[in-house]
């Protein structure tokens, strides 16, 4: 008896994610607390859809910086190529920088600030975030396709890559 095909469900979806290692600078534990979470809720809950190949998935994703670029690389479950994208960093720079600057407030602000300054730091890296994750979306536009809630993910997972890439 043969397996049933995967749901369209199942196959539009990411199941592992990995970060390249040479592209990983050193972070500090709020950051790789934000880093776990991400690829912990990205692989519980996305939608990853490759577009123009004809490959069902559900696909492992590598992220990276080579030669100052985003690298998509995306594979089959198995580990069979499937397509690689590289995306320029210049649209993300200023996204990044502002989205730091505002996290250093923000864990600063944890320590010593009242709920209310806390929650209005929060608010405006929220905002960051939501403008990073829509490039995200526009940059992929026609590579692949994804949810609002994935390129929020990605968008943190690309943070991480992001600050070694600006010398962080």
């Amino acid at each position: 008896m043969t397996a049933p095909p995967p749901s369209d469900d199942q196959a539009k979806r990411i199941v592992a994610v990995t970060l390249d290692d040479e592209s990983i600078g050193r972070s500090g534990p709020d950051i790789e607390h934000e880093r776990a979470i991400a690829i912990y809720d990205l692989i519980e809950q996305n939608l990853f859809a490759p577009e123009g190949v004809d490959v069902a998935g559900p696909f492992a994703l590598h992220l990276g910086i080579t030669s100052n670029r985003l690298m998509f690389d995306i594979r089959k479950e198995d580990g069979s190529p499937v397509v690689t994208h590289l995306l320029s960093l210049t649209p993300f720079r200023r996204i990044v920088k502002d989205y730091f600057m505002i996290c250093d407030s923000y864990y600063q602000a944890i320590r010593t600030a009242t709920p209310d300054k806390i929650e209005a730091i929060d608010m405006g890296r929220r905002g960051i975030h939501d403008e990073g994750s829509r490039t995200l979306q526009e940059r992929l536009k026609g590579k692949v396709r994804i949810d609002f809630e994935t390129a929020r993910r990605l968008f943190t997972l690309i943070t991480v890559l992001h600050w070694k890439g600006e010398g962080g």
